[in-house]
């Protein structure tokens, strides 16, 4: 059964918008139609009547639209209207050219008002008219139109790769969810695709302007000779009819299409703001009462010229000065409102001090100097606050516990532009953020240089650009990873928040651990907690977990693998060290994703042996021996980084505690496994040494 008759064979067709189906198909089927059936004249006058309300239509969606998209629809709305314009002129063309001889409304209402009211019957003048309006269409708005859909649909296919890396960039920082990817990237696709319409769709109104200067002169040529061969008019009386008629059907079509040609315009000229364009306009353009005081000053210099239309003039002096003293008094009175907002009340009496006064230390806080308060404040709906709310959600996903509420509070004594981040009152994190600008991250690849302010990634120290929004697709299109100032923020925040998890970890995070882990397993909890270790052991054993960036997510190997140890092993190294080979499968798999074979660092044969004698000797490690191993191990992770693979360095197991907390001390990301954590089913191959040639 095809899709036609499918659509009729079900009984609610007619309803839930369904006709909106068959509007394209009825409207091409009444397009074709007036080109091939002869229509009478109260038809032509419904369907011109009907063309002019269109055409207002869609330049009043165009006007009141907020961006591109949200008429998405124009470039196919062109054609149709462009397409019915064109049938309409056949159609009277041959109403004309059959009926015109009677004259009067031969050819309906609608061309005899356009012929004789609007240029008061004169054929000359309804000529000009007719190819100025030809002319201000093809020549003017048209070709604007055009070249502003050709620039933007260029510059927008430049742009989708950095757009995309953008959107990638989001969602791996947490900020977006995959949802919200997948809607962002239609987005883009949706941007490329309305602007390479109406690259296209602009010359529809080209051609439809040439087609009617075409028809124009066909129809005058025509009519005169119809009306002099077939009904014996004279010159003067063929050519007064006919090109009247002509012309009236000229203007009916030529105004409808000037409006259409005007919506383009405004479709694609449009720069994209929460306002549509009356609104851009008047808040832009009557605004300043600076600009309204010098245009009443050089209107009323000019009103005082003799010879001048002094009066009108003069009222436009008044009217441009009144609107600037109404806008210098509204800008007084809030200046007055604010400060009476600021003013502080009288002091009260001092209270006497209560345990109210004692504030206890937060253990998450963010400071914003006065210009990054728009970010954190409700009330101008603050971007920054939904992210930081994502990064909490994220790092919990990931790390296995949720973090403390971040609080948030302004700090006059910092930069206008910086802002601080704190764990415990402490700072961990300082940097400059410019709302308004973009950051432009160097991610090592770029093809272009940008202006702006030099700065580093306050996340990862990578080099990076402040810039304006307006070099924000070319840095796009060099190469760069452009973010806003919430999302540089918000990077820096979940950066620090992996970096500081073990200090975040407290008791009452372990009890809420252990407090959801129970309700599926609380024999499993009861049996480790506190019988065979207590709250604080499980706590430092979870804190050295966090500190070599282990997920504590898989709370319940963990513990088991107390269960089955702790009883006969009380040493919280060592129970840490039976949790990581426990948990070796996963640690693997968060470095080797997807990967059999591990290519890894490993240490020289000769420097193991002398480690080995080290720690069975005090433990501790020799000033010149350490130097050595702290320089090889900066040199062989280098190199290994250099080939693309992972920072993992793999020790036998007794070492592993030892080189982690030295190693980690100057190289934060290296990652320090024994070989008791590889699984079984994985091949280990060590392509870099430590202490090797």
């Amino acid at each position: 059964m095809n899709p036609l008759s499918q659509l009729i064979g079900r009984r609610d067709w007619l309803g839930d918008g369904r006709m909106k189906l068959l509007a394209g198909p009825v409207l091409i089927i009444m397009i074709l139609g007036m080109m091939i059936v002869p229509l009478p004249p109260f038809a032509l006058d419904l369907l011109f009547t009907f063309n002019i309300a269109l055409a207002v239509m869609v330049l009043l969606v165009s006007m009141f639209t907020q961006k591109p998209l949200d008429f998405a629809a124009f470039p196919a709305v062109l054609l149709f209207t462009t397409l019915l314009r064109l049938s309409l002129n056949v159609a009277s063309t041959r109403v004309i050219l059959m009926e015109g001889h009677q004259g009067g409304d031969s050819a309906g209402k609608v061309i005899e008002a356009f012929g004789q009211f609007l240029i008061g019957g004169n054929f000359a003048v309804g000529l000009v008219v007719f190819l100025i309006l030809v002319i201000i269409n093809f020549m003017v708005i048209t070709k604007g139109a055009g070249r502003i859909a050709e620039v933007g649909a260029r510059f927008m296919l430049d742009a989708m790769p950095g757009k995309q890396m953008a959107i990638d960039a989001d969602l791996n920082a947490g900020l977006i969810g995959e949802e919200d990817a997948r809607k962002r990237r239609a987005e883009v696709a949706q941007e490329a695709d309305f602007y390479g319409s109406m690259d296209g769709a602009s010359k529809f109104v080209r051609g439809d302007a040439m087609a009617g200067l075409v028809i124009m002169v066909v129809n005058i040529i025509g009519g005169l000779l119809i009306g002099m061969l077939q009904h014996n008019m004279g010159f003067g009386d063929a050519a007064r009819t006919y090109t009247l008629m002509t012309i009236g059907d000229g203007l009916v079509a030529q105004i409808p299409a000037l409006i259409i040609s005007t919506a383009a315009g405004v479709t694609v000229s449009r720069v994209n703001t929460d306002q549509d364009v009356g609104q851009q306009m008047i808040s832009q353009l009557f605004v300043n009462p600076q600009v309204l005081v010098l245009a009443a000053i050089v209107m009323g210099l000019l009103g005082l010229v003799p010879g001048m239309p002094n009066l009108v003039f003069l009222i436009f002096t008044s009217l441009l000065a009144g609107l600037a003293w109404m806008l210098t008094r509204q800008k007084e009175q809030r200046l007055v409102e604010a400060e009476l907002k600021t003013e502080a009340p009288p002091a009260p009496e001092a209270p006497e001090a209560s345990w109210d006064d004692v504030q206890l230390v937060d253990t998450l806080g963010l400071e914003v100097g006065h210009r990054l308060i728009p970010l954190v404040d409700q009330r101008q709906d603050g971007e920054l606050l939904g992210r930081i709310k994502s990064v909490r959600k994220k790092f919990a996903q990931e790390v296995g516990f949720l973090p403390a509420v971040v609080h948030i509070r302004d700090n006059l004594e910092l930069g206008a532009n910086a802002y601080l981040i704190t764990l415990k009152g402490a700072e961990i994190g300082r940097a400059e953020a410019f709302p308004g600008q973009w950051l432009a991250i160097d991610p090592g690849q770029v093809t272009g240089q940008l202006q702006g302010t030099p700065t580093a990634d306050p996340a990862f120290g990578l080099p990076a650009i402040w810039i304006d929004a307006g070099q924000r697709e070319h840095a796009q299109v060099y190469g760069y990873t452009v973010v806003d100032a919430g999302t540089v923020i918000a990077t820096h925040l979940n950066h620090l928040l992996h970096r500081h998890a073990p200090e975040m970890l407290g008791r009452q995070e372990v009890q809420k651990l252990l407090d959801k882990l129970g309700d599926d397993q609380k024999s499993l909890v009861d049996d480790v907690v506190p019988k065979a270790v207590t709250l604080t052991a499980l706590q430092r054993i979870l804190q050295n977990l966090l500190e070599e960036d282990v997920s504590i997510r898989d709370m319940r190997t963990i513990l088991d693998t107390l269960a089955e140890h702790a009883p006969h092993q009380q040493d919280i190294s060592e129970l840490t060290a039976l949790v990581r080979i426990a948990l070796g499968r996963a640690i693997t798999q968060q470095w080797f994703p997807g990967r059999d074979t591990l290519n890894v660092i490993g240490l020289d044969a000769q420097l193991e042996q002398v480690l080995l004698q080290a720690m069975n000797g005090n433990g501790a490690l020799e000033p010149g021996l350490a130097q050595t191993l702290m320089s090889q191990a900066e040199q062989a992770l280098e190199r290994h980084e250099a080939s693309g693979e992972p920072p993992v360095l793999v020790v036998q197991h007794s070492l592993r505690p030892l080189i982690a907390r030295f190693l980690r001390r100057r190289m934060r990301h290296l990652v320090v496994m024994s070989q008791a954590e590889i699984p079984d089913d994985r091949t280990l191959r060590v392509t870099t040494l430590v202490g090797g040639r």
